[in-house]
């Protein structure tokens, strides 16, 4: 019987090339995957910046409308700004004191201080403008009662008194209008608060009413006169908070 022989396979034959499998569908896949997550981003950067302004503008308005200046810090406030201002004051001599740029013994407020039986004088010779100025025991009891008399020793043998007359009191704190968020215009009142001595400078009282016209209107412009028993006089100021909390005036 014939012996059946299987064909030998060809080793040498070519392996068929395989065609290489395409990547653009992935690639493509990634790319619209890349861009989704990136217009899905991107809103979320704008959403997140809006929320930033609108939440500052209005934590900004917010804190700025609780920074007001109430009506009780107002008041304190205009009354430190009173006081930093100082009293009225008169400033005069005793000894025998001699007539120079800064001082004027025929000036009408050592006239004046006599009258009120706080100095005596008298020339130091006959129509000399020089003058000697002693302090009476009633001046000297009196300025014992006087909070920030200053005293002062000079190298020609005078002492220079410093007396306050009145100081400023705040009467109230008619209104507080808020400008703009730490700035405040405040209307307020306030008086003449007069010591014994300054009684007897007010401008409208029997002694100064006594002088010359011209002699008044020196006491009032040059040596502390003034009108102290006058009513309440009316007055605004623009303050302005600092960062430590407190308020000053606001200077442009």
């Amino acid at each position: 019987m014939p012996t059946v022989i299987e064909p030998k396979a060809n080793k040498d034959a070519k392996a068929q090339p395989v065609p290489p499998v395409s990547n653009e569908p992935e690639l493509f896949a990634a790319e619209v995957a890349m861009e989704g997550k990136s217009s899905g981003f991107m809103p979320l950067v704008l959403i997140a910046g809006l929320i930033l302004v609108v939440g500052g503008t209005i934590f900004y308005f917010v804190k700025g409308a609780r920074d007001v200046l109430t009506v009780p810090l107002a008041t304190s406030t205009v009354t430190r700004i009173l006081d930093q201002q100082g009293p009225a004051t008169i400033r005069f001599s005793t000894g025998t004191v001699v007539s120079t740029v800064n001082e004027k013994p025929q000036d009408p407020h050592y006239k004046l201080l006599a009258k009120t039986g706080v100095i005596v004088t008298k020339p130091k010779a006959k129509g000399s403008s020089s003058l000697i100025v002693a302090l009476t025991p009633a001046g000297e009891k009196l300025f014992s009662t006087i909070k920030g008399v200053e005293k002062a020793s000079n190298r020609d043998g005078t002492v220079t008194y410093v007396v306050p007359l009145a100081e400023r009191k705040l009467v109230d704190v008619a209104k507080v209008t808020m400008i703009k968020p730490h700035l405040a215009r405040v209307e307020y009142s306030w008086k003449w608060d007069p010591n014994r001595l300054g009684t007897e400078f007010d401008a409208s009282g029997s002694l100064v009413k006594s002088f010359s016209g011209w002699d008044r209107a020196t006491l009032i412009k040059t040596y502390g006169a003034d009108f102290y028993g006058a009513p309440p006089t009316k007055a605004s100021i623009v303050l302005m908070e600092i960062d430590n909390g407190t308020w000053k005036p606001y200077v442009e």
